[in-house]
């Protein structure tokens, strides 16, 4: 039964994701719900969701020719930031993650929350009128910093990703998905790949959650003209919120 439930949310955080982003929101607490500790739940998590960026990735490899000189660029930070993060989650006390839970949930919220307005801030876009070199290394750091948190946790960083990409380079949102797909993923498989070797993970929940959201990303790629993502965001919205808010109070 619990395999069941297990596969029904990777499944509906592939499609989630396919569809509007959160993922997390669902398949992380329902690990949570059926026992497994959290720090070992956002491992398993982590590594089972890997492989839905890189489908995304083969959609878009045409824009990799336009993107060579920024991708060698962010990459070493991206590794570095995930690395680090992995670190951190691998350090941490199972009873101070716990405690970060609901917090984490509800930033991941807000993040998924803000997306919208965040893009059409990003596409109306504020012309950089501080000093060039100062917008960089900013940039370059909150890049660091996002890819930390998609190290430890995750939930959410495409959406910091992208408003760091906005403030950093003058382009498309088009033209800068690629980008935050390869961070996410690099961020993902560097952090993955460190909990293989170091961490705790349940290799057939990884296998069953893996094919999961394979399935749902695909499902949720045929929906996406179908349902209106904008709906479909708001209900995983007030699904977090709630989430956040049960963990505050019973977690």
């Amino acid at each position: 039964m619990n395999e069941l439930i297990i596969f029904i949310a990777a499944f509906s955080a592939g499609l989630i994701n396919a569809l509007a982003g959160g993922g997390t929101l669902v398949s992380f607490p329902t690990l949570l719900a059926l026992g497994i500790p959290p720090v070992t739940a956002n491992i398993t998590n982590t590594l089972a969701l890997c492989p839905g960026y890189f489908g995304g990735m083969i959609a878009q490899r045409r824009e990799f020719r336009n993107q060579k000189e920024r991708i060698w660029q962010i990459l070493p930070i991206s590794i570095i930031g995930g690395l680090t993060g992995g670190f951190l989650l691998i350090h941490s006390d199972e009873m101070a993650f716990r405690i970060l839970i609901p917090y984490l949930i509800l930033f991941a919220t807000l993040l998924l929350a803000v997306q919208v307005p965040l893009k059409q801030w990003l596409v109306t876009g504020s012309h950089h009128t501080a000093h060039p070199q100062l917008i960089a290394f900013g940039g370059f750091f909150l890049l660091f910093l996002a890819s930390v948190y998609g190290g430890y946790f995750g939930a959410g960083v495409s959406v910091i990703i992208i408003a760091v990409l906005g403030l950093l380079y003058d382009d498309s949102l088009a033209s800068l998905n690629i980008l935050k797909l390869i961070i996410s993923f690099s961020v993902n498989v560097t952090a993955a790949v460190y909990f293989i070797f170091t961490g705790t993970f349940d290799g057939a929940i990884v296998l069953l959650m893996s094919i999961g959201s394979i399935m749902g990303g695909l499902v949720g790629g045929t929906l996406v003209e179908m349902v209106h993502p904008e709906l479909f965001r708001w209900i995983i919205v007030a699904l977090g919120f709630c989430i956040s808010i049960w963990y505050f109070l019973y977690g």
